[in-house]
């Protein structure tokens, strides 16, 4: 048997926007300007690696931005992504134990 929908699923939702309320749509536009380092960083920069003409060991430095540099640029995001959510992470927390200690008292 399949579960029933969600009461904010289905075909009438169809067309109706984003709630603002939304925690993704918070930090959505930070992951936007991840992506475009990202972008920027993997082909761009190996893009004009043609252009750096100097040698690390007997490889052109032109291998080692198209071999690594794109992966260590990724795994830095990763760690900026990491400590930035979590800082989102902290002050949703905070929000909510605040209003939850502010809450109606009779």
């Amino acid at each position: 048997m399949l579960p029933a929908p969600a009461p904010d699923s289905g075909p009438e939702r169809v067309g109706v926007p984003l709630d603002p309320a939304l925690p993704d749509l918070h930090h959505l536009g930070f992951k936007l300007v991840l992506l475009a380092v990202w972008a920027a960083s993997s082909f761009g920069v190996g893009y004009f690696a043609e252009y750096l003409q100097f040698r690390i060991g007997p490889w052109p430095f032109r291998y080692w931005v198209a071999a690594q540099g794109g992966v260590l640029v990724f795994i830095v995001l990763i760690w900026v992504y990491y400590g930035v959510m979590r800082g989102y992470d902290r002050r949703a927390d905070e929000a909510a134990s605040a209003r939850r200690d502010a809450g109606p008292r009779g």
